[in-house]
């Protein structure tokens, strides 16, 4: 790898921590339906402004070795963590797209689903502000920028909702009770909307598999008379969509093959 290339691969490596710095901020606030835009970050136990210095994204944290500037409360770990993993989501897709309109569709595509999983992570829910607008302005940046027919896409929204509706229905009929939120059912739809068909599919089965083995470890590491780990589907729903994004082409022609 040469060192031109290396000096364009760490500026978006930057770029995506700082979209993931914004991201925190979502994470925390759309659940508590907040403002994303005003005021200014502040530390939640002492509720002081956070300097712009201290705010730098990863730099910051570990400059105050995961405390607060003023009262040196524990900052979560999740703030770095979720920089971090943007950044280098971010990376990998100009490595993988290059400097086009496709890769900034691909990265806010990924930041979405980034951005979902940490709130249902945290709240067990996917809010409908999210995932319904996103339905529609993947379609439109589905079309525009990534030349899928509509037909794809209209395929894959349908294919994305119906099936984990499907699911969700029968199951309430067979136990009278709730076995999957409709929240998930909004998030399938707007993969679809953004991958068409196949990347449905492909999302749906990697997302089980991540999810069964996720759910076997939870009940391996649950003590015996311990409450059972609730464990939301929605975070294993998006690492399948955003496999997809990177290498769901590959492995779909190898398994047919």
């Amino acid at each position: 790898m040469t060192n031109q290339f290396m000096w364009t691969l760490i500026p978006a490596f930057i770029l995506g921590a700082c979209v993931g710095s914004f991201l925190n901020v979502c994470i925390h606030r759309i659940p508590r339906k907040k403002s994303i835009v005003s005021p200014g970050s502040a530390c939640p136990a002492c509720n002081r402004p956070i300097p712009f210095y201290a705010n730098i994204p990863l730099a910051g944290f570990f400059a105050l070795r995961g405390r607060c500037l003023f009262c040196r409360s524990a900052i979560s770990w999740r703030y770095p963590l979720v920089e971090g993993i943007t950044g280098v989501a971010g990376a990998f897709i100009f490595l993988r797209f290059g400097l086009t309109l496709e890769a900034g569709v691909w990265f806010f595509f990924v930041a979405t689903l980034l951005l979902v999983s940490f709130i249902d992570l945290d709240f067990q829910i996917i809010p409908d502000c999210i995932s319904i607008p996103g339905i529609f302005l993947f379609s439109v940046l589905a079309y525009f920028i990534l030349d899928m027919p509509l037909s794809a896409i209209g395929y894959g929204i349908l294919a994305g909702g119906g099936i984990l509706y499907a699911v969700a229905l029968v199951y309430y009929l067979v136990r009278r009770q709730e076995g999957m939120g409709g929240g998930d059912i909004k998030l399938l739809a707007m993969i679809g909307a953004a991958t068409g068909l196949p990347g449905v599919f492909f999302t749906l089965f990697a997302g089980s598999v991540l999810g069964t083995i996720a759910g076997v470890a939870a009940i391996l590491i649950t003590p015996k008379n311990g409450e059972q780990m609730r464990i939301p589907f929605g975070p294993f729903l998006s690492a399948g969509a955003i496999l997809y994004v990177f290498y769901g082409n590959f492995l779909i022609t190898w398994y047919l093959s």
